[in-house]
This record gives structure tokens, sequence and C-alpha cells, in this order.
């Protein structure tokens, strides 16, 4: 009798924050607060790698009632300095990019980490500094998952999950700390 295939469905919830403060008063929005990887098949992964289910993309908005310095952090459970945890065994990056202030192209700086050079991923624990102020940033958000293929080793349906919130960091981090 032919062994039925294993099916395993992979979900990354993401939630927002928002963090308001009385002299920014800046609002954080994101396009949708979940992202869906849906049934990942075994028979379709290769054994002695991991398994990567693909960029998902969302859009990030902070908008402010005055001109602002504006940063961004990802809170959610480390799985090691460069990515989130999904699942027990799995991660996730967050990268954002073409990102612009009020209309113009954003470089990031690692907020207490002057000169340290950074391509828009999120870390856990650090913020993202806009090098310019303004009142409206928007940018493209990256999300890529990777699961070691141990993972689908599962005699059922089962879900993974990644949590994790964007929140706005106020002017009050200053980049030289």
């Amino acid at each position: 009798m032919p062994s039925k295939p294993i099916y395993l469905g992979l979900l990354l919830w993401l939630g927002v924050t928002g963090h308001e403060a009385r002299a920014d008063n800046c609002r954080l929005s994101i396009s949708q607060p979940q992202v869906e990887y849906g049934i990942i098949r075994p028979e379709h992964a290769d054994e002695r790698s991991t398994v990567a289910p693909g960029t998902r993309t969302l859009h990030l908005n902070i908008q402010c009632a005055q001109p602002s310095a504006i940063g961004v952090r990802f809170n959610g459970t480390p799985a090691d300095g460069q990515s989130f945890r999904f699942g027990r065994e799995g991660r996730f990056r967050v990268r954002l990019r073409h990102a612009l202030v009020d209309g113009r192209a954003v470089q990031w700086a690692v907020a207490h980490a002057p000169g340290e050079a950074t391509s828009g991923q999120l870390l856990p624990g650090k913020v993202l500094l806009a090098q310019v102020s303004g009142r409206r940033l928007s940018a493209q958000v990256d999300i890529d998952a990777e699961l070691p293929f141990s993972a689908l080793q599962v005699r059922s349906l089962t879900l993974l999950e990644g949590q994790g919130s964007f929140e706005w960091v106020s002017s009050a981090v200053p980049l030289n700390q």
C-alpha cells in the first residue's frame, strides 16, 4: 500500500503595533496582518537542504503629523542575531526595501551603531533609522522564511508560526548612542 504524502501547513503571523509620541504623533500601518505560506509537501523538498517557501511582500507606511526622524523596529523571538524564530526549528528574515520618506529615497542607519552598514534588514533588538526626516515613510517589506528539512517530518497537517510586530520608534533614539 503506498504511503500517504505528509503535508505541512506553514503560516507566518505578523501583528502590527505603533508607538505614539506626543511631539511626533505618528501612526504605523501595514498592508496585511498575516502572511500565509500554504501547504508544503515534503516530496518537493531536498532532504539535504533547507526549505525556503519563497519571499512574501507587504507594504509598511508611517504617517506623522509633523516632520520627524523615523525609526523602525521588528519585535519577534530571535532565532539568532540575523533572523526571527519560525516554528521550533525555522527562521525568517525581515527586510525593508524601496523605502521613501516624502518621496525621497532612504538610506538606513542602525541606531546605537553609527557607521554600521545596513541593507535594510531588521535584526533582532535593532532599530533602523531613516537618514532623512519627514512626514511619511513608505517601504516594501520582504519576508523570507526557511526551515530545515527535518521540520517537514510530521504525521499530520501541522501549523508552524512566526510572530512579531513592527514598531515605529520616535526621534528620541539618537543615532550616536
